[in-house]
């Protein structure tokens, strides 16, 4: 039997999917059980095992449960936005790092897997998910991350602090952020803000994610297809590029690397859903 004053975890989350859906939350059993275990102290996968909520505690997790059904973004609540192996802090200011991007992660540290000391850069890092997974998991490579908004340097400062990641405060599609690399990098990888302004988003990236890491003119390209040329100069010989991109820009971003004419090997690729996600392509011999 539950302490008194004290409710049982099964039906504290039966509440909070209520509320979440009756709010219009997209995954509304998921996120009542990450914010229980986040009130409770312990892994979603032990909940069915943890001790009923404390009268403090329902409250606690009925003021959250309110909050996100304001569709405040579920990171923001709890703070952490787990990314591969790591998580985040993330919050106002900053992008939240979204699990499709960890296919561009599993392509570049691929591409990279036979080197022994790869370079490696990551541009438009937000919060600094890319750039921090491949400094975990590729430990030889020496990681740039690129970011000017000052909201996101902070967490992006905060995330990499400890690692071996260099972070560096500059506009990626300038020619003068990181020139003294040009011609020398084995990779670089982006997440650059893509969607077309004006295009439909939900409420937690309209409202709450910065519209310059989300929006990026007419088409959804204005960043991107700077950005193509900058990357040429950065890259080696037999560099590679990935960029993450809008599910209808499958056909433009590939058209752009080809127009350029300095890379080979252009493909686009598919996330775990069928949606097209990212492309990538290799610079050509200088």
């Amino acid at each position: 039997m539950p302490r008194t004053g004290a409710t049982p975890v099964a039906g504290a989350i039966r509440e909070a999917v209520g509320v979440l859906s009756a709010g219009g939350v997209a995954s509304p059993r998921a996120d009542a059980e990450l914010l229980a275990a986040h009130v409770l102290g312990v892994p979603r996968s032990r909940l069915a095992l943890a001790r009923p909520l404390t009268a403090p505690q329902h409250e606690r997790l009925r003021a959250l449960v309110a909050a996100r059904a304001e569709r405040i973004p579920l990171q923001h609540l709890t703070g952490l936005a787990p990314f591969r192996h790591l998580e985040l802090a993330v919050g106002p200011g900053v992008f939240v790092p979204r699990p499709e991007t960890e296919l561009l992660v599993d392509w570049g540290l691929a591409a990279v897997a036979g080197l022994d000391a790869p370079v490696v850069v990551d541009l438009c890092a937000g919060s600094g998910a890319i750039a921090l997974a491949v400094a975990q998991e590729c430990p030889h490579a020496t990681v740039y991350a690129v970011e000017r908004e000052p909201a996101a340097l902070e967490w992006l400062r905060r995330n990499a602090a400890g690692t071996t990641a260099s972070i560096v405060d500059g506009d990626a599609t300038s020619s003068e952020t990181l020139y003294t690399l040009d011609g020398t990098v084995d990779l670089v990888l982006s997440n650059p803000p893509y969607v077309p302004s004006g295009a439909p988003v939900d409420l937690e990236v309209s409202v709450h994610d910065p519209g310059t890491a989300v929006f990026a003119g007419p088409d959804g390209l204005d960043v991107i297809r700077v950005l193509v040329p900058r990357v040429a100069a950065l890259l080696r010989s037999g560099g590679w590029f990935g960029c993450e991109h809008d599910e209808g820009q499958a056909l433009d971003v590939p058209t752009l690397l080809r127009k350029d004419g300095r890379y080979g090997e252009i493909a686009d690729h598919a996330d775990l859903g069928g949606r097209p996600r990212f492309a990538t392509a290799r610079r050509l011999a200088h």
